[in-house]
């Protein structure tokens, strides 16, 4: 079974081929090089546990951008929005929002040299 990465079927937009959710439905932002990401059972049986994770838990000015683009174009499509907006509508001023009050529904995938990753939540990473 592979996962289809031009598909998000919750928003129906089409996503880059390092977006896409997991067998969860967890909206994953990939970091770092990731071959074979298509691949369920290659991506399943190499996930590092929760507790176990060795990379820092600072998010990188390249991940940063990525959330943010990525969840600026998900509020661009129509999908709802976590925080109160006030008189705001530019998607990229509410993502910064969402992502200083921790609000964003994505979760970074960070790939390791040996072929595991480790998954973080943005509200984990600072």
């Amino acid at each position: 079974m592979d996962v289809d990465p031009e598909n998000n079927a919750q928003t129906g937009t089409n996503l880059n081929s390092t977006d896409y959710q997991d067998a969860n439905q967890h909206n994953i932002v990939a970091s770092g090089d990731h071959g074979g990401v298509n691949s369920v059972k290659s991506v399943r049986s190499k996930k590092i546990a929760t507790d176990k994770r060795t990379t820092t838990p600072y998010m990188t000015k390249y991940e940063r951008a990525r959330v943010l683009g990525t969840r600026a174009l998900q509020i661009s499509m129509g999908a709802p929005v976590l925080v109160d907006v006030e008189s705001e509508t530019d998607p990229l001023q509410i993502a910064l929002k969402e992502l200083r009050e921790k609000k964003i529904p994505l979760v970074v995938r960070r790939y390791l040299p040996d072929g595991y990753y480790e998954d973080w939540t943005c509200e984990e990473l600072l």
